[in-house]
C-alpha cells in the first residue's frame, strides 16, 4: 500500500469516528450523543438534545444544566395542555433504575437562553449536567443542520419562541 493510500486511509478512519454517536459516563447514568441544532443568527435561544440511560439499580434525577455559551440553562418539557403543544420550565428530570429518558424536539430538551451567539453546525460547545447522584459531567454537545438519524423518534416537532 503507498503512502498516499494509508494516509487516505486513516482520515476516512479517523472523520468516521467523529462523525459517529459520542457518550458519556456519570455514575450509573449513560448520556448519549449531546446534538444542537444550528439556528440562525438572530435567533434568541436554542435547545439540547441527547438520550439518557440510568444502568444502575437505583433512581437518580437531573437537576439542571449550565454552558459557558449561555447565560442560562433550563430543563423544559413540551406537553399537551388543553389540547395545546406548550412548552414549561421543570425543575428536575427523574431517571429510574433501568429507564430511559430521551431528550428530543417536542419532548425533554434543555433551552439555552442569553447565548453569547448562536453556534454554527459543526461547531460543538460543553454543557455541564448536574445529577442528584451520579454528581457533575461536562458533555461536548455537537452542533447540526438537522436532527441526527440515530435520535430517537421525535414527538411532533414543534417551533416555539421565548
Amino acid at each position: 500500500m503507498s503512502l498516499k493510500k494509508c494516509l487516505l486511509s486513516v482520515v476516512f478512519l479517523v472523520a468516521g469516528g467523529l462523525a459517529q454517536a459520542h457518550s458519556y459516563e456519570a455514575g450509573a447514568i449513560h448520556i448519549d450523543h449531546p446534538w444542537s441544532r444550528a439556528m440562525p443568527p438572530t435567533a434568541p435561544a436554542a435547545a439540547a438534545y441527547f438520550v439518557l440511560q440510568n444502568t444502575g439499580a437505583e433512581a437518580d434525577r437531573l437537576l439542571g444544566a449550565s454552558t459557558p455559551v449561555a447565560g442560562k440553562a433550563e430543563l423544559h418539557e413540551h406537553a399537551h395542555v388543553d389540547g395545546l403543544m406548550k412548552m414549561h420550565h421543570v425543575p428536575v428530570v427523574d431517571i429510574g433504575p433501568g429507564e430511559q429518558v430521551d431528550f428530543v424536539p417536542g419532548g425533554y430538551h434543555v433551552m439555552l437562553f442569553e447565548l453569547s451567539r448562536q453556534m454554527q453546525a459543526g461547531e460543538r460547545f460543553p454543557l455541564t449536567l448536574r445529577f442528584e447522584k451520579a454528581g457533575e459531567v461536562t458533555v461536548e454537545v455537537a452542533v447540526q443542520a438537522d436532527a441526527p438519524q440515530s435520535a430517537p423518534a421525535q414527538h411532533g416537532m414543534m417551533h416555539h419562541a421565548h
